[in-house]
C-alpha cells in the first residue's frame, strides 16, 4: 500500500510539502524554508517535529544550513529528462520548469539509423522525423535530447519538421492529431562518451565522458511512439523516488 501524505509521519508530511513548493518553484534557491517557530504556529506541531522538518529537506538535499541566516533552498543541477517533462505536461500544462528555456537545434526528415530503426521497429533507412534541443538554466546547459519518430508522424503533424519549440511537445501534439497516447516507457541510463556536437552544446570536450539517458515510448496499442536519446550536462543530478511496499 502506498503511503498517502495523511498517513506519513508529521515532520514528513510537512517536508513533504516543502519539498513541493521547491520543485513547483514556489521556494527557489537562496529562499528561507519555514523556519521552525513558523512551522509550530502553522502546523500546530511540536518543537521537535517542526526541527525534523529541516533535517529531511538536508539529507534530501534539498536544504542547506547558512550560519546567520536560516536553512535555506539549495541550488540543486537537477537533471528534467523527458520523461519528466511529460508528467509535467501532463499535469500542469506545461514541460519547463522555472529558469528553463529551449533551444530547437533542428527538426527534419533523416534516414533512420540502425539503432534507431531497431527502437522504433522500422527498417533501417526508412524516414524518421529527427528533432534536436538544447535546454539551458540558470546554471548552463541542461542536455541536449534528440528525439525520433516515425516519419509517417510528420503527415499527421507537419510542425514536427518545423524547427520551433511545440507547446504539447512532441507527445501531446501526436495524440491529439492520431489519438496514439504514451502509456509505457522504458529508460536506459548510461555513460558515453560525448561525440563533437553534442560537446559544443554541453560546452564540454570532445569524448568527454557523460551520463546519457534514452527512453523507449508506446502508445496504447503497443506501438513505439517515439525514441529519444539526451546527452545530460556536467554536474546534473539524476533522481528518481519510489514506493517501497
Amino acid at each position: 500500500m502506498v503511503e498517502t501524505p495523511q498517513a506519513l509521519a508529521p515532520y514528513r508530511r510537512i517536508a513533504a510539502q516543502i519539498r513541493t513548493r521547491i520543485e513547483r518553484g514556489e521556494l527557489r534557491p537562496g529562499d528561507q524554508i519555514p523556519s521552525v517557530r513558523e512551522i509550530m504556529r502553522i502546523e500546530g506541531v511540536s518543537t521537535a517535529t517542526a526541527t525534523r522538518v529541516a533535517a529531511v529537506l538536508r539529507a534530501e538535499g534539498y536544504a542547506e544550513s547558512v550560519p546567520g541566516i536560516g536553512t535555506i533552498v539549495t541550488q540543486r543541477r537537477k537533471l528534467t529528462s523527458g520523461p519528466d517533462r511529460l508528467t509535467m505536461l501532463r499535469a500542469t500544462g506545461d514541460s519547463m520548469r522555472p529558469g528553463e528555456r529551449t533551444e530547437i537545434l533542428g527538426a527534419d526528415l533523416v534516414p533512420a539509423p540502425g539503432h534507431v530503426a531497431d527502437a522504433l521497429g522500422i527498417d533501417e533507412g526508412d524516414d524518421v522525423v529527427r528533432r534536436r534541443r538544447a535546454y539551458y538554466d540558470d546554471l548552463g546547459a541542461v542536455a541536449l535530447s534528440t528525439s525520433w519518430l516515425p516519419g509517417q508522424l510528420a503527415d499527421a503533424a507537419p510542425e514536427l519538421l518545423v524547427s520551433r519549440p511545440l507547446p504539447k511537445m512532441t507527445f501531446g501534439l501526436v495524440e491529439e492529431r492520431t489519438g496514439r497516447r504514451a502509456v509505457r516507457r522504458r529508460d536506459i541510463v548510461a555513460i558515453r562518451a560525448a561525440p563533437e556536437d553534442v560537446a559544443a552544446a554541453l560546452e564540454v570536450d570532445p569524448g568527454t565522458p557523460v551520463l546519457t539517458m534514452t527512453n523507449c515510448y508506446w502508445d496504447q496499442h503497443g506501438e513505439v511512439t517515439e525514441y529519444a536519446e539526451d546527452y545530460l550536462g556536467q554536474g546534473r543530478e539524476l533522481s528518481a523516488d519510489f514506493d517501497l511496499d
